[in-house]
Order: structure tokens, then sequence, then C-alpha cells
């Protein structure tokens, strides 16, 4: 087939655009040597697209590295690919197997020449230096996002890849320039920045209070998004109206943030995400892979088309000419799953020495295959959301948002999973616009900075009846994040902030102290036997903490103190381990519930009882994600539970670690939560067993099967259970029905299992 023919075809009638059609994608990404006779196989790699059922590819084309004979003399050929055409040839090979081509990009940097001829091109600190992107074959330099590189020269690439070879789309690996750690001082920043800013000189240096330092942080984003656009203009105008430019992006919020790419914004403008979340690595949790699922959904709707590049190689540590361990590919498989994302195998190099990285996907592709009408077009079932919000990581986080913000969502969200509670992801933004009626309750982990406009619409959400529960400095600084007087949502936690941290120090642990004897708990501090202690609270006075709590006193409006702070004391020699001060006043956990808002109509309507707030000061869930407390999670479950009014769409129950993802197929979307299966034609609940050694360290190298677990969701009144069936293991599920209630058995899941529930009329 000629470059000609090979030109990209519309969609058959009545059939979906490419970006919504493809559920699994494949990439070899190409290295130079690649190019060289004997290294790319190209009739292995069909037999893999084959064997592994992927309908789209991603192929490397150019940018740092061109694998075409490209014409723009500048654009550097790899060195071993002679009169080859090996992105045509890869093309041609994918459309004669009906499968899709993303053409990838790599826009970060150029060669040593290239920057001699254009030296106006690249980024330069403040001294007019340029910024080395790094010696592979020679040195390399980074371009600048606002120069003609970004702008003139790789929108000529895009066209001509267009023009030569009608990919369905493109991707770009490094598309968003230097990121926050630099500031550029080029002619192009200083006139661009001038242009925006008013006429302003670019920042000396970073500093987060000064005014020209923040307007640098939101012009940064705004190239950015203007890059997008430009992008987008290019390769419709030449590739087609459903030719999509993409570029990578990160599984992590923070670095996101360093980056200047802003999800909402990006969501906003383009049709596909392509997420670079290749793996973890160290003890980042494998549930985060499915949290990234819900996050894209939080923006896009929970239809989104994200793929994501899984790594085959062992990431643990880098060793991209190694494979992976089976069972840690299957984890992050079945997260990416479970969370809407759609799988993506990923190989670095054409041809390997260790061999063992290509049977890994073959059964899982194929199991994806078989079932891929379960897992596309369906809503999620989440009654509680934790709020998460970009703005708050780059403001309140600042310098060092993996302490301030990422841990205690990510010790929150650990303890859910530990719960068995599935959650979806609220994006901060959308508070004042999203219909948030379906969600019984709303989390706050240390969501510092929030707006006037945020914090109103929280109001309204808990006088109509919401729960929230929030923690650490949730509120006390605003959008730009400077610190308020007090909490903006003081009237809602029922506390004042004083004006100070109780900063933990040293070794020694501080306590939590319970207010009332066990008889006499409010409901959420009941906890009774647990896997961890199957005395429960009531055979306990305290609680470990050992963290930081914001001193605050109380508001008087109802909310009741349960929980106050025992001061640290000496852990060693033994013989000084008792407490020297057995109590205080310091308030540790406010708790709201049934008692109006405060006076002046700023609720809906000015009247209503209001929704359950808890108030936590103390940073229990940045906590628990450093020191992995049973204690921890159990209080924040039991607070979520509470919040939430029980009202939980799906139970699980059985033993050990199971990340739950509940959505529905079919009838009408009414509400979120258990109400939503009273209109839906099917319920799919996914069970991601961690019960591993190593699923808090990668990589994970054995799996470890659980015993018998039951799924339970509310029937409504003339709704029943027609069918049950376990998806992995292949077979129906036991199942019985009564009380308002359907309950279908798992006798075993050693990775996952996915349970759907087929409804239909009593």
């Amino acid at each position: 087939m000629s470059q000609t023919e090979s030109a990209q075809r519309p969609a058959r009638p009545g059939q979906e655009p490419w970006y919504r059609r493809i559920m699994r994608w494949g990439q070899t990404n190409i290295r130079e040597i690649d190019a060289a006779p004997g290294h790319y196989d190209v009739s292995f790699w069909i037999e893999h697209w084959k064997r592994t059922r992927v309908q789209g590819i991603i192929v490397n084309a150019g940018g740092i590295v061109a694998y075409y004979p490209s014409a723009p003399e500048l654009h550097r050929r790899s060195p071993y690919l002679s009169n080859r055409d090996l992105f045509g040839e890869l093309t041609n090979a994918a459309r004669e197997n009906g499968i899709a081509i993303v053409a990838r990009m790599d826009s970060s940097r150029a060669n040593e020449r290239f920057y001699f001829e254009h030296p106006d091109w690249f980024t330069v600190d403040v001294e007019g230096n340029p910024y080395r992107a790094g010696d592979f074959d020679g040195p390399f330099y980074t371009a600048c996002i606002s120069g003609p590189y970004y702008r003139k020269y790789l929108p000529r690439v895009l066209q001509e890849i267009c023009e030569r070879y009608r990919p369905d789309g493109f991707s770009d690996n490094s598309w968003a320039g230097l990121g926050r750690q630099a500031i550029c001082y080029c002619p192009n920043c200083r006139a661009s920045f001038a242009e925006y800013s008013g006429g302003r000189t670019l920042p000396r240096a970073k500093n987060w209070d000064d005014p020209i330092y923040r307007k640098w942080i939101e012009w940064s984003y705004a190239q950015r998004i203007t890059l997008w656009e430009l992008n987008n203009e290019v390769t419709h105008r030449y590739g087609g109206p459903d030719c999509e430019w993409s570029g990578m992006n990160s599984g992590s919020l923070a670095n996101q943030c360093r980056s200047f790419r802003d999800w909402r914004a990006m969501t906003e403008r383009v049709r596909i995400i392509f997420l670079d979340h290749q793996g973890r690595s160290g003890s980042n949790a494998i549930f985060q892979n499915g949290e990234q699922g819900k996050l894209i959904r939080s923006l896009m709707g929970d239809d989104a088309p994200m793929p994501e590049s899984i790594a085959f190689y062992n990431n643990t540590g880098n060793y991209r000419l190694s494979s992976k361990p089976e069972p840690e590919v299957r984890l992050w498989f079945v997260e990416a799953v479970a969370g809407g994302i759609r799988p993506w195998w990923h190989h670095v190099g054409a041809d390997h020495e260790d061999r063992r990285m290509f049977r890994t996907a073959v059964p899982l592709f194929q199991w994806h295959e078989a079932n891929e009408r379960y897992l596309r077009d369906r809503r999620h079932l989440a009654s509680v959301g934790i709020v998460y919000a970009q703005r708050n990581v780059d403001w309140f986080g600042r310098d060092d948002p993996e302490q301030r913000c990422d841990s205690p969502a990510r010790g929150l969200a650990a303890a859910l999973v530990r719960a068995r509670i599935p959650y979806a992801m609220v994006n901060a933004d959308h508070l004042e616009a999203e219909d948030l009626a379906g969600y019984r309750a709303l989390l706050l982990p240390n969501v510092g900075a929030l707006s006037d406009a945020q914090c109103e619409a929280l109001r309204a959400y808990v006088a109509r009846g919401g729960g929230v529960l929030a923690t650490g400095e949730t509120s006390l600084y605003d959008e730009w994040g400077d610190r308020r007087p007090d909490f903006a949502l003081a009237d809602l936690f029922g506390a004042h902030a004083a004006g100070a941290t109780l900063a933990a120090k040293g070794r020694e642990p501080s306590y939590f102290r319970f207010v009332d004897a066990p008889g006499e708990r409010p409901q959420p501090l009941q906890a009774g036997p647990t896997s961890a202690f199957t005395g429960g609270w009531d055979e306990t006075a305290h609680l470990p903490f050992g963290g930081d709590l914001v001193l605050t006193h109380p508001a008087n409006n109802g909310a009741r103190v349960s929980l106050t702070y025992i001061p640290p004391f000496a852990t060693h020699p033994p013989e000084f381990a008792y407490m020297k001060i057995d109590r205080t006043s310091l308030p540790c956990l406010y708790l709201r519930e049934g008692s109006p808002l405060s006076p002046g109509g700023r609720g809906v309507g000015g009247e209503g009882e209001a929704g359950r707030v808890a108030y936590l000061p103390a940073d229990v869930d940045r906590l628990y994600w450093r020191l992995n407390q049973p204690d921890h999670a159990e209080l924040l479950a039991s607070l979520v539970r509470w919040v939430a009014q029980d009202d939980l769409p799906v139970r699980v129950s059985g033993h050990g670690t199971i990340d739950v993802h509940a959505y529905v197929q079919g009838g009408q979307q009414t509400t979120r939560g258990s109400g939503t299966v009273a209109h839906a034609d099917r319920v799919v609940v996914h069970l991601v067993n961690l019960t591993h050694a190593n699923t808090w360290k990668a990589p994970v190298d054995e799996l470890h099967p659980v015993g018998e677990q039951r799924v339970s969701i509310p029937l409504p009144s003339g709704r029943r259970v027609t069918s049950a069936q376990l998806l992995v293991a292949g077979r129906p599920a036991d199942h019985i029905q009564g009380n308002g209630e359907a309950t279908a058995t798992v006798p075993s899941v050693l990775d996952h299992e996915v349970v759907v529930l087929e409804l239909g009329q009593a």
C-alpha cells in the first residue's frame, strides 16, 4: 500500500470516531538503533498486535528524532535510518490490519546543530546561559515553548506528517517545555510575558507572594493552552477534523502543576487524553492508577477516552531492558480498567533479549476484548467524592505539594480502599456548576486553598442535606494561597482557627482522648471489632495521633468536640513512658448533625436542616499515609460512613484488602449512589485484590488469592437481579435476594474479579 493509499479513512456510517472507538492500545517506543537492519521485525509486532487484540498503536514519528525521511534539514533523523521509512512501514502495516495509528512526537529538545542555527529558539537563564537537556549523542538543549521552535517549526513537522501519512492522531511525549523549576528569559518569553502582563518584566526569582511571579505562573499555564490549541488547529487543518493532537500527561497532580499542565483547561479542549502513567516506583500505591481514571472522568465524563501507557519493562529502578514482574503489571492493569482507563502496553525498544515481557499482555488484553461491553458506556455508582483542586496544589502546596496536598489525599483514599468504600473524584472548580445532589458526602483532605464561591457552594450543598468531612487547614487560605484570618468554612465546621498549628516534633507521639465514656460516644466513634482490634474502641480511652494539629476553638453553633489532644511525652527510657499531661481541652474532632447553618440565608433558601459535618483539625489523613496506623484508617472510614449517612451503593464483605469500583449500565441517570440502581439495567462491580506482599512497595512479584467475597447492592421496590456473572472466573455467580438487597458470592479473587448483575422487573 502506498503512502497515498494509506490515508486516514473516515469512520464508517454509524461508527464512532477512532478516539472513542479504540479500547486497547500498544506501543513499541522506537530507539534510534531500531531503525538499523535486523532490529525492528515488523512481522513479529504485527503478530503481537493480533495476539493482544490492539485496535490502535502509538508510533514514533518525529521531534528529537525522526523515523521517516523528513524534509526540514534540522529535523534530526535516526543515524541508522539511511533510506528507510520506518514510520511509513509501520503505518502501512497497521492500516493493512485495520489498526489506527497515532504519531508520537517528542518536542522537548533539539541537538547542538539545531541550537547553533537558532539559539534564540531555546531557553536561557537570567544570565543568558542555555538550559541543557542531557547529553545523548552530543549535548541537547531545551526548546522554548514561546518561540518559533514550538510555534512555527513543529507545526510544519506536524503538517508534513499529516500530508504524507494521514495518521489518525498525534501524541507528544514532552510537549510542555521547561517546568516550574526554572524561568526562561529568552527574547520570546520576555516579549510574550510583557504583552500578557501589561508591560511587566519577568520575575527575577521564585517568590509566591510576588504579584509578578504569580502573573508568571498564570502566563505559563496560558502558554501551554495556546500551544494545545495551535497544535490541534494544525492537525485538524491538515489531517482532518478527527485528527486529534493530545499531549502526554502525568499521573501526579503535583507533576502536572510543575509542568503547567492544567487538567481542566486541557480536557475542555480535547476529545482524548493520553496518560503517561506507566507504573509505580518506591512506595506509591497500586490503587492510585484507578484513582487517576476517576480524576479524568470528573472532568470529561464517565466514558472519557483515556488510554494509559503501561510499562511492561521494569520501571522500579528504570530497568528499561528488563521485564517487569507479571503480578505488578497485572495489578496496575486491572486498576486501570477498574478506573475506566483504556489499557496500552508499552515496550522501550523493538527487540529484546529479555522476552518475558511479551507474554504478560496476551491474557490481559484478550480478556479485555472478550468483556469489552462491560467496560464502557457506564456510569459510576460512588456516593462519596474526594474534592481536589489543581489550584490548591499550586498555591497552597507551593514548594511542598507532596506533603501538604498529596499525602492527605492519598491517606484518605487509602482508608477508603481499606474500608471498601467506592469513591469518586470531584473537581473543586465544578462545585458551583456541577449537580452534587447524588453525592451523599464530599471529602476535603487538607484542601487549604478554596475561593469564596467554592466555599459558598459547599455551604449550599450541606444546607441541602449533603455531608462533608474536612481535615487540616481546609478553607484557611484563599485561591492565591494567602492565609485568611479564619476558616472560610468556620460556620460549617463549628470551629474557628486560633492562628497557629501545633507541629509534631521529634519521635515522641501525641494521642487523642475520647471526650465521652464508651457508651456515650457519638456514632462514628463507636467502632466495634475490626480485623486489627477484636475489642473495638470500647476498650480504649485514647487513640494514637503523632501529627500536626491546627489549633482551634469551638464556634458554639452546635458542633460537638469528641476528641481532644494529649501532648507527647518521653518514650525512652521506658521508666518515663507515661502521660505527664493526660488531658487537654484542645479540640481534635468536631461533629455537627442536623443543626441549621448560621443565620444570613447562606444555605439554599436560608433555612432547613443541614447535613452532617465532621472536621478534623488533626492531620490524620496525612499521618495514615505515612505511618499506616489502622486506628487512623478506621477513624477516617467511620467518619466518612457517618457524614454519608451510611448510604453506600455497594457493600463488599470478606477478608483481605479489596479496592471496589462500581458502575451501572443502561437505563436512565437520575442520581448517583444507591439510587442509581433503580434506573439501571446492569450493575458492574470490580474487585481488585491488593492483599499481596509488596502491595505498598513496588514491585509485587507474587499474587495471593483471598477467599470468599460477598457483593451486595440495594434493590429498590419493583427490581430484582435476573442473573449474576463472574467475568474473570467465566461462570455464573451464586446470588440471593431479599430484604431489599441482592448479594452475589465470589468464591475467591486472585488479582481481580468483575461481578455483573443484570437487573429486571420484579
